[in-house]
């Protein structure tokens, strides 16, 4: 395998206003001459040309693979997003084959358990099985949980909260030891992108309390609460439009391409520009940055692009 500089500027067929989309563009990345080694750490990973599974083990090299982040004999949270009943291709809801391989990679790092849900938005058990998700978990040794019902959810205080005080968050949110976040990239209709943060809102209760009370603040404020050892931001087919569950699949572009990092607000903030945004257009974004969560200058951060 070939590595060079990441694609400057690529240009997505199809889209609806024919603009070009820019991922991790040059004036992004102002001053970043260096060339880094592959033994320093990165703090993100930008990888695009294999199939989801492949571009996740590819990425995972860069941080030393699964075993850097799950200690043996623990119990792992993997949060993909399975809200909607629909199939794969069209992009609702993350691929799963990701999903079946970071579970893989999780016991193959010495995790005890690892446990998979979403509380969806359509009904929980059609999301489950035509997402593909629950045979993916199940073929990996998962387990797969439900999150349909308010008996699985626990009170909780966000200190650090401006809007979102306290929430009812899934009990596999607190009494797991690792929490691994992957969110299908997409357009949303509300909140602009539906990246990492976004995500999180499938592991609380009362999803509305944050429609209703400044959505934007309330994602930033819920993401001070428990930050992601990882988030993988799966790209590999990109709801460019009617998010967040589309219509068709002409809503798509199947743009080969996986966003990975520690930093939850660095991996939103990088793949916002597959979606044709700057992340400063991203209120959650800016917010979470702001409140200390991770970084969105992605122009600063060691960011190692892979082309497979």
């Amino acid at each position: 395998m070939k590595r060079r500089e990441f694609i400057k500027k690529s240009v997505l067929a199809g889209l609806a206003t024919g603009a070009a989309v820019s991922f991790l563009p040059t004036v992004n990345l102002k001053g970043m001459t260096k060339k880094w080694t592959d033994n320093e750490q990165y703090d993100l990973v930008a990888i695009r040309g294999g199939s989801a599974a492949d571009m996740f083990d590819e990425a995972m090299k860069s941080f030393g693979g699964m075993k850097s982040i799950i200690k043996p004999n623990s119990r792992v949270l993997v949060k993909p997003n399975i809200g909607w009943d629909a199939v794969p291709e069209r992009a609702a809801n993350t691929n799963p084959l990701l999903v079946n391989r970071v579970v893989q990679r999780c016991y193959e790092a010495g995790a005890k358990e690892v446990l998979v849900f979403d509380h969806t938005c359509d009904a929980w058990q059609n999301c489950y099985t035509s997402s593909g998700i629950e045979k993916a978990v199940s073929d990996a040794k998962g387990k797969i949980v439900p999150g349909n019902h308010e008996r699985y959810y626990g009170e909780v205080t966000v200190s650090k909260g401006k809007r979102l005080k306290s929430t009812k968050v899934h009990e596999l949110v607190m009494e797991t030891d690792h929490f691994i976040d992957i969110p299908i990239l997409k357009n949303h209709s509300g909140a602009k992108v539906s990246l990492g943060m976004k995500n999180h809102m499938g592991i609380v209760w009362d999803r509305g309390y944050w429609h209703r009370n400044d959505l934007q603040q309330c994602i930033a404020d819920f993401a001070t609460f428990r930050v992601p050892d990882l988030t993988i931001i799966d790209g590999y087919n990109m709801l460019k439009r009617n998010g967040p569950r589309g219509v068709s699949v002409a809503d798509v572009v199947n743009l080969k391409a996986q966003i990975v990092s520690r930093d939850i607000v660095a991996a939103d903030a990088a793949a916002t520009r597959f979606l044709n945004f700057d992340p400063k257009e991203i209120g959650h974004i800016q917010l979470a940055a702001e409140m200390g969560v991770g970084r969105m200058d992605i122009e600063n951060l060691k960011i190692n692009r892979i082309k497979l």
